[in-house]
This record gives C-alpha cells, sequence and structure tokens, in this order.
C-alpha cells in the first residue's frame, strides 16, 4: 500500500471513530477520578465501557471491578485493550453500541467516553445503555458540548477530510454544520435530554467541563498550566456553556416504581 493510501485510511478511520486516549495525563486522570466519584461502589460491580478504545479506561476499571467488559467496533484497538486488560477481571467484546450482546439489567456502571456523537444512531445506543443497566445503576457520559467554539473532530471540505480543531464550525446553522461534519455529532443540552426521553432514568448530574490542556501545557508550560485553571474555575459559572463537553450521571430506575 501506497504511503498516501495508508495516511487517507487512517484519517477516514479517525473521521468516523475517532482517536482514543492513547496517553495517561492530567486530563485522562481527571476524568477517571470524576469517573470513580460518580460510580461509587458501583466500580466494584459489574462494568462495561461502552466504546473502549484500546484500554486506557478500561485496564484502569478493571483492577476494582468484579468484571469490566470494553465494547470495541474496530479489532485492532479492541485487541490493545484486552492485552492491558486483567484477565481475571476484564474482557472485550467486538460489537456495536446499537445492538449490545448482554441481557437486560446485567451492569452496575457503564462508561461512555466521547462515543456516541460516532455511532449511527445515538438514540438507539442510548436505549441499549438504559435496558443493559441494573436498576440503580448508572450511566457515565461524556460527549461534545455544541458550545465549544471549536469542532475538534476536523471537517470535510469538497469531499476531503481535514483534520484538526476548526473555530466556530458548531455555531453555523445545523444543516451546514453537519455538512462539514457528517461524520460526527455535537449536542446541546436539549439534544441530549431528547435521547433520554420516555426512558425510566433520574438524573444525577448534567454539567459541561473544560478540557485539561495537556498540550498546550507540553509546548508553552506556565501558560498553559494557567490557561487550564482558568477555564476549570469557568465550570463553576455560566460560561461552562463554552465548555468542550458534556458530563451527565444518569441512574436507571425501576420501572416498578414509576
Amino acid at each position: 500500500m501506497k504511503e498516501n493510501e495508508k495516511n487517507r485510511g487512517y484519517s477516514d478511520k479517525a473521521a468516523d471513530r475517532g482517536e482514543p486516549s492513547y496517553v495517561w495525563r492530567a486530563g485522562q486522570q481527571r476524568r477517571m477520578n470524576m469517573i470513580r466519584a460518580a460510580g461509587g461502589d458501583r466500580c466494584r460491580g459489574t462494568i462495561l465501557e461502552n466504546g473502549c478504545g484500546v484500554g486506557a479506561y478500561l485496564s484502569r476499571l478493571a483492577p476494582d471491578a468484579a468484571i469490566a467488559v470494553g465494547l470495541e467496533v474496530e479489532r485492532e484497538r479492541g485487541a490493545e485493550a484486552l492485552a492491558l486488560t486483567d484477565p481475571n477481571r476484564g474482557a472485550v467484546v467486538n460489537a456495536v453500541g446499537e445492538t449490545l450482546p448482554f441481557a437486560d439489567n446485567s451492569f452496575d456502571l457503564i462508561l461512555s467516553h466521547e462515543v456516541i456523537e460516532h455511532v449511527n444512531d445515538d438514540r438507539l445506543c442510548v436505549q441499549e445503555i438504559v435496558r443493559t443497566l441494573k436498576p440503580g445503576g448508572r450511566l457515565v457520559l461524556f460527549c461534545p458540548n455544541r458550545g465549544y467554539p471549536f469542532e475538534t473532530h476536523g471537517i470535510y471540505r469538497r469531499g476531503t477530510y481535514r483534520f484538526g480543531n476548526k473555530l466556530f464550525v458548531n455555531y453555523l446553522p445545523r444543516p451546514l454544520r453537519d455538512r462539514l461534519c457528517p461524520h460526527v455529532n455535537v449536542y446541546t443540552r436539549s439534544d441530549l435530554e431528547k435521547l433520554f426521553r420516555g426512558l425510566s432514568v433520574r438524573f444525577v448530574e448534567r454539567t459541561v467541563i473544560f478540557g485539561a490542556y495537556d498540550n498546550i501545557i507540553a509546548r508553552s508550560g506556565k501558560f498553559g498550566v494557567v490557561l487550564r485553571g482558568i477555564l476549570q474555575a469557568l465550570e463553576k459559572t455560566p460560561l461552562r456553556f463554552f465548555g468542550l463537553s458534556h458530563f451527565w450521571v444518569v441512574e436507571k430506575e425501576d420501572s416498578a416504581d414509576r
């Protein structure tokens, strides 16, 4: 295969599936702390990471869990995740989020980390998550916020994928934004509420967070640290509207109690 064909294939996969966490830095650790706080004792039960990538989060959740299962559509990534995960506590399944190969009421905790924006049917994916959660089980959800000034997944222009952060794309009218970004969704609070409408859930936490900006810190040092501190402080203000990602914690209710 020619080098440009390799690069094109890599770009297409990055566009369609996104890029998983390959390195572990402050941003990943911060989110892991949020996951553990949201899950509580559920982190010691049965866990599913719906879209586990190469296993950065799964491998760190597995040691405390009764069992931690990763679901990954890309076989190569799933194999890497399995190699990182304790075989006595973890497993990886090659499948898609719209048809989870698990029984009803299977999991105490499900993590969906920057995944639903890439699936073909996000409503069906959420329904499947709720179906497979135990009553009292929780979903920890991270996904892109439309209020963020940059589209972080690149755009398609004249049929060519252009990787990188694209300013103000998410502020365009939805039809135009979706023409530039047919490969990835982005969400307002209202968009997410629609995904859960009619399901037996309660919302434990719904907020927006900024990133950790580890790449900026690596390049610019103190400036990046100050920038991160300022932006993360905005999470406690209405200006969190401009944050990078939604962070939702959603608990399944017992339908008999509704």
